[in-house]
């Protein structure tokens, strides 16, 4: 499994509108952060875990031209707001694409893009095709996915593990029974919004310490707002198994 980090930052991305900090200043790519979300390339097949506001701009960025499916963590616009863009798959593969997420989730996609969903469409609109999962192991092309239920604040969100990987954005509780799911895994992504208490993210140190229980053998820090500082002064914190990712970063698991 190749795992590409497509995007890596929070709600605004980084760096924020009109934000003077050293972060948004940096010329450090690593801290050019776009709307959070991942591609996974399993044998032959091709996912993507949300479409965020920056989906259009990631896949031409690392040259996706194969889309098999898409799966979604919430409903949150930053998790979601790209999705019309799956059209240009539509026409080249000449099919609907998939989606896959919770009823709630769904409900709330069918409202964003009503256009696409109604019984006489304008022609080019998005071909998608809904599918509910719970919270319950499901199949994606062959491909199993465990859900994660973790807490967003007081929302139920979804993280996914895919045999030895395991993936989680935006999270400020996980229970120990999701912990012994997440368990075993050889590489574990988590968010972590920045050092200060946040209402619905875990801090910097809220994440190592989950992922000190979980012990991987590898993990990164994702959904990074401008807020937790340099990336190379945040990464020389952290324990050796840990890391923050970056846009464009590719691993294999």
């Amino acid at each position: 499994m190749r795992i590409t980090f497509l995007g890596t930052g929070t709600s605004q991305g980084v760096p924020v509108i009109a934000c003077g900090c050293e972060v948004c200043q940096s010329l450090d790519f690593r801290d050019k952060r776009l709307r959070v979300s991942i591609h996974l390339e399993i044998a032959d097949k091709s996912f993507v875990i949300d479409t965020g506001p920056d989906f259009r701009q990631q896949m031409l960025r690392e040259r996706i031209h194969k889309l098999d499916a898409v799966i979604f963590t919430h409903e949150h616009k930053d998790h979601t707001a790209g999705l019309d863009d799956v059209r240009a798959y539509n026409f080249s593969q000449k099919r609907d694409m998939p989606i896959y997420a919770r009823p709630s989730v769904l409900e709330q996609i069918q409202q964003e893009f009503a256009y696409a969903f109604t019984a006489i469409k304008y022609p080019g609109t998005p071909q998608i095709t809904l599918n509910e999962i719970h919270n319950t192991p499901f199949e994606v092309e062959g491909i199993t996915f465990t859900p994660i239920e973790v807490l967003h604040f007081k929302l139920p969100v979804y993280g996914f593990r895919i045999g030895d990987f395991t993936y989680i954005t935006d999270v400020n509780h996980i229970s120990d029974e999701a912990i012994e799911k997440v368990k075993g895994s050889k590489i574990v992504v988590i968010g972590a919004l920045r050092k200060e208490k946040h209402l619905s993210h875990f801090t910097l140190s809220e994440a190592v310490e989950v992922l000190d229980k979980i012990q991987p053998e590898q993990a990164f820090i994702t959904h990074i707002s401008h807020q937790m500082g340099l990336h190379r002064d945040v990464d020389e914190e952290l324990p050796a198994y840990i890391k923050l990712a970056y846009d464009g970063l590719s691993v294999t698991c």
